[in-house]
């Protein structure tokens, strides 16, 4: 984005910052097989590119002791519970229950005592336990990663923010079709509903809870 851009943003009211808080989790959103193995219809390179990051912040955040949060996105028959969103999107077809091209690839598997939250819509928090579980837990942020950014990123940052959790949303861990929704996408999410932060700066807001 431009420099002209930024300014008229900034000039405009926008661009405010969001503290990062005592008590934060890692939201890993559909980091599956189905947008990293060649094949699949989701697949683009965008995603193998976030693949690493991923494995990098979620090592971080367990050695931190910070809570890591998988979701992933399964259908029942005929994807009958993805309504609206499963006719709009074909290619959902990648998640009906028991594709292997919903499973969590190397280094992304989920432990025993982590949560994993299914979903069938694009936000995270809808139709889910999501936020119960984060107030249970004690979180006041999320570090937000994982596919794709223009849509189940953005829309679970959006509920993170009006669910009363600051949302810090990681550049490299984010994966998307194509540069120009990524880089799009992230510019709007930092003017109006998060923090847009980069690997080392995640990193090191992880290694700080755990000092």
């Amino acid at each position: 984005m431009t420099a002209s851009l930024q300014d008229d943003y900034q000039r405009a009211g926008f661009g405010g910052t969001l503290p990062f808080g005592q008590r934060p989790a890692l939201l890993v959103i559909d980091v599956v097989q189905a947008y990293v193995q060649p094949g699949s219809p989701l697949y683009a390179q965008g995603f193998v590119d976030a693949l690493a990051p991923n494995v990098r912040l979620i090592e971080a955040a367990r050695a931190a002791g910070v809570p890591v949060v998988f979701t992933n996105v399964v259908y029942g028959a005929e994807g009958r519970d993805g309504g609206l969103f499963y006719r709009k999107v074909p290619a959902l077809r990648s998640f009906l229950k028991g594709s292997p091209l919903g499973a969590f690839p190397a280094g992304i598997e989920p432990r025993a005592d982590e949560v994993v939250v299914s979903k069938q819509y694009a936000s995270a928090f809808c139709g889910t336990s999501l936020a119960a579980t984060l107030v249970a837990m004690g979180v006041d942020t999320v570090l937000v990663t994982g596919y794709s950014t223009s849509g189940c990123v953005r829309a679970t940052t959006l509920d993170a923010l009006q669910n009363g959790f600051a949302p810090f949303v990681v550049r490299e861990a984010c994966g998307e079709r194509d540069p120009r929704p990524q880089e799009a996408n992230l510019f709007d999410l930092q003017a109006k509903y998060a923090e847009v932060v980069d690997e080392a700066r995640a990193l090191a807001l992880l290694a700080s809870v755990a000092a």
